[in-house]
């Protein structure tokens, strides 16, 4: 599958948190291939801040693959990591990481800091931004415009 195709497939994960009122932001890892880990914003309903779509996505990877280091995985997510997410990227050894739309308030592997490549860390990350950019935004400005709206 190319990268649009998984980037398609954490806008379906995107989409199921826009569904029980959440941020509509979705994530999926792989390994060599295969969706390894899945997630979508959960913070609202499990009361959790870090319950972020690359959070959710990470940890059910990492309990997948029985290994807290996802060496040799991608991670694929609407939206541009924040910090916290951006840390647990280095800290899972992520290689390689996709991202849809930029965050401008947010963003920290391009927009605001640059994380995940970070000479000074002990770990850096590919890093590819834009795919299906416009989708992910979309559906990002559709669901606050109903928001302020409803």
């Amino acid at each position: 599958m190319t990268d649009a195709g998984f980037m398609a497939e954490a806008l379906r994960a995107a989409q199921d948190a826009c569904e029980i009122g959440e941020v509509p932001v979705g994530a999926v890892v792989t390994h060599h291939g295969t969706i390894v880990g899945r997630g979508h914003n959960r913070s609202i309903i499990d009361h959790d801040p870090t319950a972020h779509a690359e959070i959710v996505a990470l940890r059910d990877a990492a309990r997948g693959l029985s290994n807290h280091r996802l060496i040799d995985c991608t991670l694929y997510v609407t939206v541009e990591p924040c910090a916290m997410c951006a840390g647990a990227i280095v800290q899972a050894r992520i290689a390689r990481v996709v991202y849809g739309c930029d965050d401008p308030k947010a963003g920290a592997l391009r927009t605001l800091y640059q994380i995940a490549d970070d000479a000074r860390l002990n770990h850096r990350a590919e890093i590819v931004a834009g795919v299906m950019g416009e989708e992910c935004a979309g559906l990002l400005r559709q669901f606050f415009q109903e928001r302020r709206n409803g």
